[in-house]
């Protein structure tokens, strides 16, 4: 095993930027699955060269596919509809830093990192302690809901004050610490000391920057927005102590050092997407978490072989790091207990005495209520455990079970289906419904059908004698469970949503450019999915606890020569999009669609003509699309509800900057100020609030 000292000095050298060591982009994780199930892409060129979709059947193929006596009254409802679905000019892409909307429009920013909602409301400032954070809206905003303040329902009430919650995904260590200036470092390199250690204030105002803030926000007289000083205001962070329930609580497996009965755990990272349940509460989703986590079990002294092989399924099947944590916390130099448990390696006879199980508590759906500033988070395990995206539900129906869908955001991951076992009732409805249920995956077939297969436990082979030994061991694995039940490889599953006028769903696909030329048939026009695309389906009969379903493409993204919308045609000018990310249905049916294309290639080479990230709208009878949005430099967009009056738009910003390399930022040579345009201050994520300036619905 690697002594102490040699590892922290390695750890000096990969976190500064020094070592390329297996460096990977906030939306990354190491390829991790190695089964041999099939991929979602080779099941759409056999099933798109057989219609010849990319020819222009792709509007017959989905016509054929969807049909019914729902889709048919929903076409008639859209045809008679008095105004048009998307009735705003199209913008152009931009490479500027800032926001551009369409005519008509105005967009004005609200509650960026740093703001104070809380404690004694510490300004901003580079030179924010740890504690600090932890009373200050988190770093990189991403999913988020805006609760009307009456508190009854998440859709409706007030459209004037309201709490917004959101979620925080990750940080960007060199845009947070003064003594980061003039270091050469990159989005994911760390300030550290030259004994390889961290200093312990900066990690915990790391931790306090990941996480979920919840603020009052009200409109003023005259149409701004402003943070409220609320009770209810409050972030949970990567150090708030949480519960777990469902099947994992007390199980073997989440038993550590800080809860031996394996009842509880503190924090949540990675904060990705969300979900809004029907009782009025929120659900934050912990996505690609894994490599915060070190395990350095018997590592070997070479580069042979494969350093995770001393790792159990539990680590290596997510890709826990083998030789740095992400940004080193158990590096922490006052060596407290928060810190140390990142490093889930063993050190004790049995795991109460260590944190070897410490990543075995993250990678859950974490419910949160946030007009309840007193109560303990919940990590909801009946969901599964992998990188969640987002959690997307179908529209409740009294005494019928709920149904929520959920993508794993890695490429050749999966998509899963939860279907509880009690019905839903809403003057009773709570959390219990998540932890009582099962959870499916879905396996695409290439004639168009697909299934939802049960991961319970006795069930399609899940049993001791395969290695599955209780409903918390398959919960705990749920990839390794998926892999085994043959469930179909995707490029990528991020958001989902669903149409609330005939329960479609809708996924995106982000890319997967790691698919080799031998993974697709010859007829596949793209190899390497760069571009991405968004699938949907109709569970059967209408009925969203179907056990099969049956599916197409909405929409190929990517450039004019290698795209395609329903009706057969390639995007435009208008509507040219890569890499879709965020998504969600208003009530008035309009898809929007957000982008998240990689800082790496962001504006070069094939990627220059999309421009900065943007947010388009789509009519999802038509198949049109409309850029609405686009984003200052080097940022995703992500993040997108409305107010029950669709008159208010939240959109969020994330990483604006992040394509500043190390060299430039050493150098001071910034490429984004967005949104203070201080030459002072380093760019911020932040919320941007949308209205329409004669007081209209967005997107009408």
């Amino acid at each position: 095993m690697t002594n102490q000292r040699d590892r922290r000095s390695k750890y000096v050298r990969i976190l500064q930027g020094a070592l390329p060591a297996d460096q990977l982009e906030h939306g990354d994780e190491p390829q991790c699955n190695r089964s041999t199930n099939p991929t979602f892409e080779s099941i759409v060129n056999r099933r798109l060269q057989r219609r010849q979709v990319l020819k222009g059947s792709l509007a017959l193929a989905v016509t054929s596919m969807f049909t019914g006596p729902a889709i048919n009254a929903l076409r008639t409802q859209s045809a008679a509809a008095a105004t048009p679905m998307l009735g705003f000019t199209p913008i152009p892409v931009s490479e500027a830093d800032t926001i551009e909307v369409p005519a008509g429009y105005t967009a004005r920013t609200l509650t960026p990192w740093g703001e104070p909602i809380s404690g004694r409301m510490p300004a901003y400032s580079l030179d924010n302690s740890g504690a600090d954070q932890g009373v200050q809206v988190g770093m990189h905003h991403d999913g988020m809901h805006f609760y009307p303040i009456e508190g009854r329902d998440p859709y409706e009430g007030s459209s004037r004050d309201g709490l917004l919650v959101m979620n925080h995904e990750y940080i960007e260590p060199r845009y947070m610490h003064r003594v980061a200036i003039g270091q050469a470092l990159d989005a994911g390199n760390v300030p550290m000391q030259a004994d390889g250690s961290r200093v312990s204030d900066q990690v915990l105002k790391e931790l306090n920057a990941h996480g979920v803030s919840v603020v009052r926000i009200r409109q003023q007289n005259d149409g701004t927005w402003e943070v409220q000083r609320d009770g209810r205001n409050r972030r949970i962070t990567g150090l708030t102590p949480m519960e777990i329930s469902g099947p994992v609580r007390g199980s073997d497996l989440v038993k550590t050092k800080y809860s031996p009965n394996g009842t509880s755990t503190r924090g949540t990272l990675n904060n990705c997407a969300h979900g809004v349940t029907p009782w009025n509460t929120y659900l934050t989703c912990e996505e690609n978490w894994a490599r915060y986590f070190v395990n350095t079990d018997q590592m070997p002294d070479s580069n042979q072989g494969d350093p995770t092989s001393n790792q159990p399924r539990e680590h290596k099947r997510y890709g826990v790091a083998t030789d740095v944590g992400r940004y080193g916390w158990e590096l922490a130099d006052n060596g407290a207990d928060e810190y140390v448990r990142f490093d889930a390696s063993t050190k004790a006879s049995s795991p109460t005495g260590d944190y070897r199980n410490e990543p075995n508590t993250f990678g859950w759906v974490v419910e949160i209520d946030p007009f309840r500033p007193n109560s303990t988070p919940v990590k909801r395990t009946a969901l599964g455990r992998f990188a969640h995206e987002g959690v997307v539900f179908q529209t409740p129906v009294e005494g019928q079970p709920i149904v929520c869908y959920s993508g794993d955001d890695a490429r050749f991951e999966y998509i899963y289906k939860y279907v509880s076992n009690q019905p839903y009732r809403r003057a009773t409805a709570n959390g219990s419904l998540l932890d009582d249920g099962t959870l499916y995956v879905a396996k695409f077939n290439d004639d168009g059908s697909g299934e939802w297969i049960a991961l319970n436990y006795g069930q399609n082979g899940l049993t001791a004698a395969n290695g599955f030994a209780n409903q918390a061991e398959v919960l705990v694995n749920t990839r390794a469970a998926a892999d085994f039940v043959g469930a179909t490889k995707m490029d990528r599953p991020e958001w989902g949503a669903v149409d609330p006028g005939n329960g479609q769903v809708y996924f995106t696909l982000t890319n997967n450019t790691r698919r080799t030329a031998e993974q697709v048939d010859a007829v596949n026009p793209r190899p390497d999915n760069r571009w991405g695309q968004i699938v949907r389906w109709s569970e059967a009969g209408n009925n969203p606890t179907a056990t099969s379903f049956q599916w197409d493409l909405f929409v190929l993204a990517g450039p004019e020569n290698d795209s395609e919308k329903l009706s057969g045609e390639s995007l435009n000018d208008n509507s040219i999009f890569a890499a879709p990310d965020g998504l969600w249905f208003d009530a008035s049916r309009r898809l929007w669609i957000q982008t998240d294309i990689s800082e790496s290639v962001m504006n070069t080479g094939d990627f220059a003509q999309f421009g900065n990230n943007q947010m388009l709208g789509a009519n999802p009878e038509t198949g049109e699309i409309r850029r609405f949005l686009t984003g200052p430099i080097g940022q995703e967009i992500t993040g997108v509800v409305t107010t029950p009056d669709q008159r208010t738009m939240f959109i969020n910003v994330q990483h604006p900057g992040a394509t500043v390399s190390a060299d430039e930022f050493a150098a001071g040579q910034i490429n984004s100020r967005w949104p203070d345009n201080n030459p002072s201050i380093y760019p911020r994520s932040a919320t941007v609030v949308i209205t329409k300036n004669d007081g209209g619905v967005i997107g009408s």
